[in-house]
């Protein structure tokens, strides 16, 4: 099934079409409505380019398998949405990983128009809106019938699925709904971004594929579209000031009743190298392989050395060791027989039989405070929850480049680390989910602890007690009896954390400008949205400049 899928979107990956900068540049394709193809086989080739560019926008450009460089959203999206909030953190090592200040200015809250992710991730949005409406386009060539209706509501789901990317972390936005773009386009409100994509997925929910099996895994489905609804239903009262909790668990029961969807069994497969349609609660993901669709890097950023034999790594394959979590989020982890307990690591380290993971070095470069004469120690690899900035460390988030400092925050293996990692690229091959049936649940039961009236699905009533205890048992751990909201955001961490929604989350519970880690509690909500590019800004005089920047 995973070897299928991947045929695929290599398939994809081939006739990707370019990015753009500016949001009215030419999208450079192959196809043209003269010269397209009217048949299914060939518009599902090019439609590959609009899968391509959400995994990655430069997984066509013959470099990009060479550098390793692109806008992915397992990388920049991700790095996003994950590194402005407790969940992840990236601190200097000795002036390694600070980079400018780019993963430091996320952490603080101190970004600007000017942070590199502020302008890949609007680049990479943008891009595949264009895309989306230019194989739209071509799409029309095809004839009148049902497979030309499924073609564009699968486009135009697509699109929606950028633009709620791009409503969610910019606000107020242009709205593009045809390509090539008439003239440059101007901002429009939140709300009116929000209407425009809830109709468009009302629009093209009819004409959806209600198939789950290998052939509409990572594309877009009826399921998806509800699924993303329900997301924006949820988040509709901060949105657009109107709260919609009740069409949430509307559209959260249209998956319930109808779908196929469960909850898998094994938490830690749905994350796995090999995840893929054998997933049985994934709504959609997004599809992965280290040599063909490249941008799933979670090893390679948080991963020590010491710990590649744990995990059957190759010895050629070099992580980095930069990406943590901190003590207070991990904290978090603290039910009984809890499985997503084993999706971090910390405290002192085995090998894989075991045994203790110990390495022979010295005596300062395992600490370089240490005053003493160097000699030889062994050493029993351990990491540590806490960070501690080094002296002098405090401008730039630096905790120091000894051992000790290497192995400070415990380090995330939910991406599984995968044996089969690309040792060029330090790509991997796991899927990274982004709608799954645990969120449909979960989102419905904040929805009721919101103010929407628990429903009945397959005779059973569903109260938020009894949707987060199908979470938690799975998890293996004990049940929740009047679970509140403020417990709920935390179990909502435990579930999806490192799966790009913690922002989301934090804004939603009015808990974004909190304090953790390095970052002081502050009262900048203006920062609930990131500011439109200044490189934008300077292309096009229309975009205004959200407020606060």
């Amino acid at each position: 099934m995973k070897r299928y899928k991947l045929l695929s979107m290599a398939l994809a990956a081939v006739v990707a079409l370019a990015g753009c900068r500016k949001l009215d540049v030419d999208v450079e394709s192959r196809y043209t409505p003269g010269n397209f193809p009217t048949n299914s086989a060939s518009y599902a080739a090019a439609i590959g380019s609009v899968y391509a560019q959400l995994a990655n926008s430069k997984s066509g450009d013959a470099t990009y398998f060479m550098n390793g460089t692109g806008f992915s959203y397992a990388t920049d999206y991700w790095m996003l949405q994950e590194l402005c909030t407790d969940e992840a953190i990236i601190p200097a090592r000795d002036g390694n990983w600070d980079d400018g200040g780019k993963y430091r200015f996320l952490h603080l809250h101190t970004w600007t128009g000017n942070l590199p992710f502020v302008i890949s991730s609007w680049q990479w949005g943008f891009g595949g809106i264009n895309i989306t409406n230019n194989a739209m386009n071509l799409a029309k060539g095809l004839p009148e019938g049902t497979s030309r209706n499924t073609a564009v509501a699968e486009l135009k789901t697509m699109r929606s699925l950028f633009y709620f990317f791009m409503m969610d972390s910019y606000g107020n936005v242009p709205i593009l709904d045809a390509y090539p773009v008439p003239s440059p386009p101007e901002t429009k409100p939140r709300k009116e971004v929000f209407a425009f994509i809830e109709n468009t997925l009302k629009a093209a929910l009819p004409d959806l594929p209600a198939k789950v099996d290998g052939s509409t895994y990572g594309r877009a489905t009826k399921w998806m579209a509800y699924a993303l609804l329900e997301k924006m239903y949820l988040n509709a009262e901060y949105y657009t000031g109107t709260p919609r909790y009740t069409d949430a668990v509307a559209m959260a029961d249209s998956i319930l009743t109808n779908a196929p969807y469960t909850l898998d069994a094994d938490y830690s497969s749905i994350f796995k190298p090999e995840n893929g349609p054998q997933i049985k609660e994934t709504i959609f993901a997004i599809p992965y392989d280290a040599n063909l669709i490249p941008g799933c890097h979670f090893t390679r950023f948080g991963l020590h050395p010491f710990l590649k034999a744990k995990f059957d790594l190759p010895d050629g394959f070099g992580p980095s060791i930069a990406l943590s979590t901190i003590a207070d989020f991990y904290a978090f982890f603290n039910q009984p027989n809890d499985v997503r307990n084993n999706t971090w690591l910390a405290g002192k380290q085995t090998n894989k039989d075991g045994s203790p993971n110990i390495v022979r070095t010295s005596t300062k470069t395992l600490d370089a405070s240490y005053a003493g004469p160097d000699q030889p120690i062994d050493w029993e690899v351990t990491i540590t929850p806490e960070m501690k900035l080094k002296p002098g460390g405090e401008g730039k988030l630096d905790v120091g480049n000894d051992l000790l400092a290497q192995l400070k925050g415990v380090r995330s293996i939910k991406f599984y680390p995968d044996k089969n990692i690309n040792t060029s690229t330090r790509f991997q091959n796991n899927d990274v989910p982004v709608f799954r049936l645990a969120d449909v649940l979960m989102m419905k039961a904040e929805a009721i602890l919101r103010g929407a009236v628990p429903t009945t699905v397959k005779g059973e009533l569903q109260t938020a007690d009894v949707l987060v205890n199908k979470i938690r048992s799975r998890a293996g751990t004990t049940p929740v009896a009047g679970i509140t909201l403020d417990d709920l955001l935390v179990e909502r961490a435990r579930e999806f954390a490192w799966e790009g929604w913690r922002r989301n989350d934090l804004i939603r519970f009015g808990k974004f400008e909190g304090k953790w880690g390095f970052k002081a509690q502050d009262n900048d909500v203006f920062r609930r949205v990131f500011p439109i590019p200044e490189i934008e800004l300077a292309l096009n005089p229309k975009l205004l400049r959200n407020p606060g920047y």
